[in-house]
């Protein structure tokens, strides 16, 4: 099986030879937008759906549980989220990295070497994640629930963890082959599965049903995952026990620079919400945990379903200096086009929103709310770039980025709390990402020799007026006029992204419906 066949995406047509070279390359860039607009498409609306899925499950849930066993079922959900991040080590990420870089090769039995290992140490891990439960299902019981009497229910979680970090490997080979239509209909498909067979065990059992539930959820998403890599055709190769051990030790050494990120990342939200009960008391840290959730939704979805594709994408040219820099800055333009809106929308709305999700009970956490937006709209410009760090399979680098910022976070948390209560929180996410993207630019600038692009400083510098104006009217101006400044920029911006993102995207690529649409409101 060739490269080409591993892939769906059919190579693109050759330009014709009379072409000049800058059509060449203008054809090229039009190709590659419409790629990262493609892919967003993609696993953006996926992402939506499971995301509407799990509400209704867990409305669901919430119903016929009732507090008390719902709460049962988050502890137990969290003693697996907890297994499985210590027992894949990572591999989800770094094993997109390896099939990626062995599919830029073109060869063959590397691929094949590749995806059978990945699969192999899956499986292994799974097994050590389950017999991790199981060993410690009576001290996990009491640590948790403050007795040994869940231990057996705990110890059943570990098949849980056995099926999820399985379909985590399957999920890393199809995402490390950009077959990201399979990667999309797997997170759909596995969801809604997963909450029709939960729901039902929950409503013939009961709270007895609550764990059999959660194992069902992660066998079921282990199926369709299993069903879309099974498409996946590989000859496969005899290897010796040296190569194994070599390609196993590549894909858990990176891996182990995943799990420590997200290890960091874990604890450094725990930490801050632990501050801000402490200093600030119980109401303060649920405004919080509302305006962090709210405020990284929109932005989360549209960089998950960009990530998705760009991570391998940029993987195979990550020692061709000049073409990652071009797809980082290509990934950087979409991202500010479709994320600045979103982020001026949040600004304006803010009370809508917290409404709409909470209650008027959760009013308090309008303001943080807003502070956070800043620090993700700094996100959305930091995120692309430090996929160079981890396309370089740099992870000395990697892991002291995230420990600097979960320093800095943490620190500047403590400070800002104190001096300014709840808000400070937002205050000091703000400033973390200020940090991060500074140091970020400057270790790319020396990896790659990165620049930003003309246009991303253009667009960048437009959506920092845009959402300075919004943010600063809220303090400046009386309530009506910040909306009504708040509301032309969000119609203005949004003007601007769509007419800016069609320009980048070849119009033959674009539904004929859409096309008329957009050619009546002078778009094209």
């Amino acid at each position: 099986m060739s490269a080409t066949h591993l892939n769906d995406n059919p190579p693109a047509a050759s330009a014709p030879s009379e072409l000049p070279p800058a059509a060449e390359v203008a054809t090229a860039e039009k190709s590659s937008y419409s790629q990262i607009l493609k892919s967003s498409v993609w696993i953006g609306g996926s992402s939506v759906l499971t995301i509407g899925i799990g509400v209704i499950r867990t409305k669901a849930m919430a119903v016929m549980l009732g507090p008390a066993g719902f709460g049962l079922m988050g502890l137990y959900s969290s003693i697996i989220d907890l297994a499985l991040a210590i027992a894949s080590m990572g591999i989800g990420s770094s094993g997109v990295r390896q099939i990626a870089e062995s599919v830029s090769t073109g060869d063959e039995a590397r691929i094949a070497r590749t995806v059978i290992v990945l699969h192999r140490t899956a499986v292994l891990l799974g097994i050590f994640g389950a017999v991790l439960v199981v060993v410690l299902a009576g001290p996990l019981s009491t640590l948790t629930f403050g007795s040994d009497r869940h231990a057996g229910a705990v110890a059943l979680l570990g098949l849980a963890v056995f099926f999820r970090a399985v379909a985590v490997g399957q999920g890393a080979l199809i995402q490390g082959l950009r077959r990201i239509a399979d990667l999309a209909k797997i997170g759909v498909l596995g969801a809604l599965m997963g909450a029709i067979f939960s729901i039902l065990l929950v409503y013939f059992l009961g709270e007895q049903g609550v764990v059999p539930s959660l194992v069902a959820v992660a066998a079921l998403g282990l199926a369709v995952s299993w069903w879309y890599s099974r498409k996946v055709e590989i000859a496969y190769p005899v290897m010796t026990r040296a190569e194994v051990r070599r390609e196993a030790a590549s894909l858990l050494k990176l891996g182990f620079a995943f799990m420590a990120s997200g290890i960091l990342m874990m604890g450094a939200a725990y930490v801050v919400r632990a501050i801000v009960l402490r200093l600030d008391g119980l109401e303060a840290a649920g405004f919080y945990s509302a305006a962090w959730t709210l405020g990284g939704l929109y932005v989360g979805i549209i960089l998950q379903a960009m990530g998705a594709d760009f991570y391998p994408r940029l993987v195979g040219v990550a020692e061709d200096h000049p073409q990652c820099n071009r797809l980082v800055n290509e990934q950087t333009q979409v991202s500010l086009l479709l994320a600045g809106p979103g982020v001026i929308a949040t600004l304006t709305f803010a009370p809508l929103v917290i409404l709409l999700f909470y209650s008027a009970k959760f009013y308090e956490a309008v303001e943080v709310l807003r502070w956070i937006c800043l620090g993700i709209a700094l996100r959305v410009i930091t995120w692309p770039i430090g996929f160079i760090i981890v396309a370089k399979n740099r992870q000395v680098i990697f892991i002291a980025t995230e420990v600097a910022w979960t320093v800095v976070n943490v620190s500047l948390t403590w400070l800002c709390v104190k001096a300014f209560g709840l808000n400070g929180a937002g205050i000091a996410f703000f400033g973390s990402y200020v940090f991060h993207g500074l140091i970020i630019y400057l270790i790319v600038r020396r990896l790659s020799g990165f620049h930003w692009s003309v246009a991303n400083w253009q667009i960048g510098l437009l959506f920092l007026f845009s959402i300075t104006m919004v943010f600063g009217g809220f303090y400046l101006l009386p309530a009506i006029w910040a909306y009504g400044v708040g509301a032309l920029m969000l119609i203005l911006s949004g003007f601007y992204s769509i007419r800016t993102l069609f320009r980048l995207v070849s119009l033959e690529r674009i539904p004929q419906p859409m096309q008329r649409l957009l050619e009546r409101l002078r778009f094209t």
